[in-house]
């Protein structure tokens, strides 16, 4: 067996974050290779993690990068807002964020490595989330935004227009942050949901005593108000009366994506 020496097994400890023993262990197994030993102490160390993968990850970063027409949209989990909030943990998003802008979604394998030392350095259950590429079609314009949280992104926006002039774009990027739509236009809502509500706001009204005669009307009235609660175009910008689609001055939203912390 190799002889191990107290400062080789501090030094691999300093640089790999595990627990002295562990280290100890991984040098004599590697015969005291160092470097050995650290890719050991990391395939042993993604082997506890994979028992924290049942763990709840709410926390982490966003990050958005963008230039003209193309926008990346990153999420990556972590566990605590204490990990989410350094530096080594902000980078690597943005890092992330800006290969996925350079070379598509494909780019976040070339992470695999560093989001697994950092899983090792953290010992927290570390996962992506969301990761999207939006490119606009000719002639569309995106906006972006993002909401920043103690030094770090927590809710990331990207919205694409067409023939919205930039400042109206951009509102509406702010408008989606934080009223949080989950759909563009009432047609993306499943028909089948629509009828279960459309069922239930009848039994609601009947059992009000309303007049069997404006049942219909007062049904529609609160299926609209249904679906302000999710369907972006009919939300009141910024909570006010005008709804999202009659401020866009002629244009219209083509799409939006959003990610943002426990979505």
């Amino acid at each position: 067996m190799a002889e191990i020496a107290a400062k080789d097994v501090k030094a691999l400890r300093d640089a790999t974050g595990a627990g002295m023993m562990d280290a100890k262990r991984a040098l004599v197994d590697s015969g005291g290779d160092a470097d050995a030993a650290a890719q050991l102490l990391r395939e042993r160390g993604l082997a506890k993690a994979a028992t924290r993968t049942d763990r709840d990850n709410v926390e982490g970063v966003v990050g958005i990068a963008a230039n003209g027409s193309r926008a990346a949209l990153v999420h990556i989990k972590c566990e605590t807002d204490f990990s989410a909030k350094s530096d080594t943990f902000i980078a690597l998003v943005a890092d992330i964020a800006d290969a996925v802008l350079a070379n598509g979604e494909d780019a976040v394998a070339g992470f695999t490595g560093a989001l697994e030392d950092l899983q090792l350095s953290v010992k927290e259950n570390i996962e992506i989330g969301r990761v999207a590429l939006i490119e606009a079609a000719d002639g569309n314009a995106l906006d972006t935004y993002l909401h920043v949280q103690d030094g770090r992104g927590v809710n990331g926006v990207v919205v694409e227009g067409s023939g919205v002039e930039a400042e109206a774009l951009h509102q509406v990027a702010l408008h989606v942050a934080f009223a949080k739509p989950t759909v563009l236009s009432r047609d993306e809502i499943p028909a089948d949901l629509v009828a279960q509500e459309r069922a239930s706001l009848l039994e609601i009204t009947k059992a009000e005593g309303k007049p069997e005669k404006a049942w219909e009307k007062i049904v529609e009235g609160r299926l609209s108000g249904w679906y302000r609660e999710s369907v972006l175009l009919e939300q009141g910008l910024h909570g006010d009366k005008t709804p999202v689609k009659d401020s866009l001055g002629g244009g219209n939203i083509v799409r939006f994506v959003q990610v943002f912390l426990g979505g």
